[in-house]
């Protein structure tokens, strides 16, 4: 019993294809994703002037220097590493108040004086929680959608 392979050049060229076209769909998905997570995230930080507000946002690779990152998703040769970040050189101070301080004693300058604590106002890993889920099953999503493209195509 033998068995053969109708338009197998056909099969291999779609299946050439696939990973091109998942990586697109993923990336979209993820941008989109890490969109609705910033905007969230800008929604919810307490702005006096705008600097912590301004400094929220996403890149594909590594975040600026200083930032309060949530974390990176990396693949295979770092094609979709996406990062999430919040802070610069000059809102240093955005870990302080996502997660908030405690009553401590100054160095430097003003050494000595007591430091009042400083509840936490969370905004960043709040707007990721909340988006989390929504933004996995968009990715799921989107590489089946590719998939069934590529194998829909002649």
């Amino acid at each position: 019993m033998s068995a053969k392979v109708l338009r197998l050049k056909e099969l291999q060229r779609k299946l050439d294809r696939l990973p091109r076209q998942v990586k697109q769909r993923i990336r979209e998905a993820m941008e989109q994703g890490a969109n609705e997570i910033v905007t969230m995230a800008k929604s919810l930080v307490p702005a006096d002037r705008g600097t912590l507000r301004d400094s929220i946002g996403w890149t594909y690779g590594r975040a600026p220097k200083g930032a309060m990152t949530i974390g990176k998703v990396e693949s295979t040769g770092g094609y979709l590493t996406i990062t999430i970040y919040a802070g610069n050189s000059e809102a240093f101070y955005a870990r302080w108040v996502e997660f908030g301080t405690s009553t401590h004693k100054a160095g430097g300058k003003f050494a000595g004086a007591t430091i009042p604590a400083i509840p936490a106002q969370p905004y960043f890993y709040v707007s990721f929680r909340a988006n989390r889920k929504r933004v996995k099953g968009r990715v799921t999503r989107a590489t089946t959608k590719a998939a069934k493209e590529v194998a829909a195509s002649r």
